[in-house]
């Protein structure tokens, strides 16, 4: 059976490189449904709805969290670069460029 995540002949593929694309696609699914509810919370007009929608997003944004570390625990180049990105203050541009330095 193949799916859609799936750019090569999924028999090919090694059970790593099928498990990375499954929480690649997860990963995007996630970000998805934190853009769904952002829409839903900028029009919702009922304040308990609202409420439930936020609560629903903050759990999209964890399992987002999630996926992202397991990625990153498979790529320690991709961590390496993140590291310079991520909770730091300054121009998000330049610490892309140290973030590109520092996975070299």
């Amino acid at each position: 059976m193949s799916f859609d995540q799936y750019h090569e002949p999924v028999n090919e593929l090694s059970d790593e490189t099928r498990t990375f694309a499954r929480m690649i696609v997860s990963l995007t699914e996630e970000a998805e449904a934190i853009n769904w509810y952002e829409q839903r919370i900028s029009v919702e007009k009922n304040k308990d709805a609202k409420a439930i929608m936020e609560n629903a997003q903050q759990e999209e944004f964890k399992h987002f969290g999630m996926d992202l570390e397991f990625l990153l625990r498979q790529k320690p180049v991709w961590q390496a670069t993140l590291k310079e990105i991520l909770f730091k203050k300054g121009d998000i541009v330049n610490l892309g460029k140290k973030g590109e330095d520092a996975a070299e």
